[in-house]
């Protein structure tokens, strides 16, 4: 059986503990004929104002929809969830969340495009989807894209992004190859998504434009305070600070 590509995205309800899938999108990538699944779903969790401004999904487009779970995109999901399989999504954290609430478990081998930028691109003033779709001018691109898979790209649709990122991917997966070249070019970006990543430099806060190594050299105090005290600290800031710290 062919190693399949799952190319992945949703719109939700908010992002909160409380919200849910209102669009699964994807794409398969890997046999013969490629697999295009969007498709609204419906909930009993409003959506949120602030998602609404994002997606442009209003209650009226989800109403009557089947609930995420009964929809054929779900059901086709599950069927490929298996570990021969790779499952690719910029922020994957954000949507396997929201499909585990679903009961979605992926078993499948996951790309984080998001993860994988920030190790390979580190100096980017941004990771974000929209912000590489310009940078890297792939918006020029992705209309040829949409016609060669035959998928009708429309305003606040999953699909649209998961083009988007479909697209990212490939210049991702040039510039890891750039970088190791002894590397098969997929597993390593498997491998950086499970990599801590090094942050050089603060983006925020009184050390703005600093290097943690410099801070840790002035004031190792505050950094320790940081890591006691910052509730929200993400696991990659953690590693850094200590890394800096130990450095």
């Amino acid at each position: 059986m062919a190693k399949q590509y799952i190319i992945l995205d949703t719109e939700t309800t908010g992002t909160g503990d409380n919200d849910r899938v209102i669009q699964l999108g994807y794409i398969v990538l890997g046999s013969k004929d490629v697999e295009v699944h969007n498709e609204f779903c419906s909930c009993d969790v409003p959506i949120n104002f602030g998602a609404m401004e994002v997606h442009g999904i209003t209650p009226a487009m989800i109403e009557g929809k089947p609930l995420c779970q009964e929809t054929k995109a779900y059901k086709r999901l599950l069927e490929l969830n298996t570990n021969d399989n790779y499952i690719i999504i910029h922020n994957a954290p954000f949507d396997l969340g929201m499909l585990e609430k679903e009961g979605f478990n992926t078993q499948m081998k996951v790309i984080d495009t998001l993860r994988v930028a920030k190790h390979i691109l580190p100096d980017e003033e941004a990771h974000r989807l929209q912000y590489f779709r310009y940078k890297m001018d792939l918006y020029k691109d992705e209309q040829k894209e949409a016609d060669a898979l035959g998928i009708v790209v429309k305003a606040h649709d999953a699909i649209g992004d998961v083009l988007i990122l479909k697209l990212l991917l490939s210049k991702l997966k040039e510039a890891v190859a750039s970088e190791f070249p002894d590397a098969n070019p997929v597993e390593k970006m498997v491998d950086l998504t499970n990599t801590p990543i090094l942050i050089k430099t603060f983006r925020f806060g009184k050390y703005k434009g600093k290097t943690l190594q410099e801070v840790a050299g002035s004031d190792a105090g505050y950094l320790r305070w940081m890591l006691s005290s910052m509730e929200n600290l993400d696991d990659d800031m953690r590693y850094s600070i200590n890394t800096a710290i130990a450095g």
